[in-house]
């Protein structure tokens, strides 16, 4: 029996090498797609030597239109799980921030999410199975973490419920990842600093892959990771929203961040 194929955008650091290691474990053959080539090699020969899974690498820079089409055939050829994972955030206010710079976060956190879920979908219909999992984050259910970051994310986690009722009863399933802080390379990339934060609001890798993952058994469409956020996320439904702007701008580093 041809094993079934999952592919995983950003997958060469975080939270995407955890997906990547995790589903080559369960018995996945993966599709990698970053941009970073030596990377991806990197960690497609320690999961073939470790896990005997065939890895398929696929260099490609998701703020590109022509690359976002290249990966979205591949999706299209079929996939049994596609984690869209790629994103990035930026340091610095919105209106001093380059354009370019947030058009990019868009591209990636917004609209590759968008084309390579169109593209999944015909064939996992087709075939009455299949499994979406977007990495959205707790700023998009809490405001006041940034602007266009949060946003984005925000668009995610709309974007997935939406489709949830759409797709169900098909045998597809579409779930909305909400971690919160995770010890990852996430926040020195984007230049914000996060000294100060407190311990008790970090989270590693595998303990959220591994909440992701028991949230899609269940086939929950909104999965928030770790009791602290899940805490923090209901209170934020039953407290006014100036109120938890408020507590973002202390605890959540609002400032200094788009």
């Amino acid at each position: 029996m041809p094993r079934p194929v999952a592919l995983i955008t950003g997958p060469t650091s975080g939270l995407g090498t955890g997906f990547a290691r995790r589903y080559a474990v369960d018995g996945y053959d993966l599709v990698l797609v970053a941009r970073d080539v030596d990377r991806l090699e990197r960690l497609a020969a320690e999961l073939r030597d470790e896990a005997g899974a065939a890895v398929e690498v696929l260099p490609a820079d998701l703020t590109d239109a022509a690359d976002r089409a290249k990966v979205a055939d591949r999706v299209r050829a079929g996939v049994r799980v596609l984690v869209n994972n790629a994103g990035f955030a930026t340091s610095g206010e919105f209106w001093t921030s380059d354009y370019t710079v947030l058009q990019a976060q868009l591209d990636v956190n917004v609209t590759a999410v968008m084309q390579l879920t169109h593209a999944a979908l015909p064939a996992m219909l087709d075939a009455d199975a299949g499994t979406i999992i977007n990495v959205a984050s707790v700023a998009g259910l809490l405001p006041g973490r940034g602007s266009t970051y949060s946003a984005s994310k925000a668009w995610v986690v709309s974007f997935t419920e939406g489709l949830a009722n759409g797709l169900a009863r098909t045998g597809v399933g579409i779930h909305a990842l909400c971690p919160g802080f995770i010890r990852t390379e996430f926040h020195e990339r984007a230049g914000i600093s996060m000294d100060g934060t407190p311990s008790f609001l970090w989270l590693e890798v595998d303990d959220v892959v591994r909440d992701c993952l028991a949230g899609v058994a269940k086939n929950k469409v909104v999965i928030v990771s770790g009791p602290q956020y899940k805490a923090l996320t209901i209170a934020g439904r039953l407290v006014p929203r100036n109120l938890v702007r408020r507590i973002n701008k202390t605890v959540g580093k609002g400032r200094g961040r788009t």
